[in-house]
């Protein structure tokens, strides 16, 4: 249920893990007629966005939508659906419809709900691509956050859950654990040797609250590919 692949360079990581991703949404358009891709926000994924923003698919067949959100304006630098429209959804994938974590509401609490419904009404994702914080988050899935255990329940029915973490700035929304899971198959991408040192780490322990990345490592309901390089360049 889980491989890893390791690359020299941040470019040949990009390149691999672009037409991986491209062939995933492939075969669902092929076999469904649609297929449904969440992305993650930071620098990380900027090359990878890039570089598959330029594939040929059925991009008006596909649905993109994040894995987390900050509480902010779509329009804000800190928003992870302006770096999707900014790096992904343009050149051949401008054609893709977009579903975004924020909405009107004041707090992302009181968007817990309607994020919720959205989110569960869209099927099963074709492939989740998460990255990984120093301090083994993924989503806005944190160590310490007071909804933790909330959102690392198997099962909940619940889509979306809204996080405050103790160190990072911004109220966040993010998937659930139970909906991070309903994907054919979830990719963890990352860069770094310290990302490295946390992967081995979250590997070797079981505690999920210390390191939430562990939820989707320990799993055994998702296929999980792990692309990583030591290279840090993005």
């Amino acid at each position: 249920m889980r491989d890893q692949r390791e690359f020299a360079s941040v470019e040949l990581l990009n390149e691999a893990l672009v037409a991986d991703v491209a062939a995933t949404l492939a075969a669902d358009l092929k076999q469904q007629g649609s297929a449904i891709l969440v992305v993650s926000g930071g620098r990380t994924p900027l090359g990878f966005m890039q570089l598959l923003s330029r594939q040929t698919l059925a991009w008006s067949k596909v649905t993109v939508t994040l894995a987390d959100e900050r509480w902010v304006d779509a329009d804000d630098a800190d928003s992870n659906e302006k770096l999707v429209r900014d790096n992904l959804l343009v050149n051949a994938a401008s054609a893709a419809n977009f579903v975004g974590l924020k909405n009107a509401a004041l707090t992302a609490a009181e968007g817990e709900t309607v994020a919720s419904e959205l989110l569960g009404s869209l099927g099963k994702f074709s492939v989740v691509i998460l990255g990984m914080g120093e301090d083994g988050h993924t989503a806005s899935l944190f160590p310490g956050a007071a909804n933790l255990a909330r959102g690392l329940e198997l099962n909940s029915g619940q889509a979306c859950i809204a996080m405050t973490p103790l160190h990072a700035p911004h109220e966040r929304m993010s998937l659930t654990l139970t909906r991070l899971l309903a994907s054919r198959r979830i990719i963890l991408h990352l860069c770094g040797e310290k990302k490295r040192r946390v992967l081995t780490a979250a590997l070797a322990g079981d505690d999920v609250q210390a390191l939430p990345v562990r939820a989707i490592l320990r799993q055994e309901q998702t296929p999980v590919s792990i692309y990583f390089t030591p290279d840090l360049r993005n």
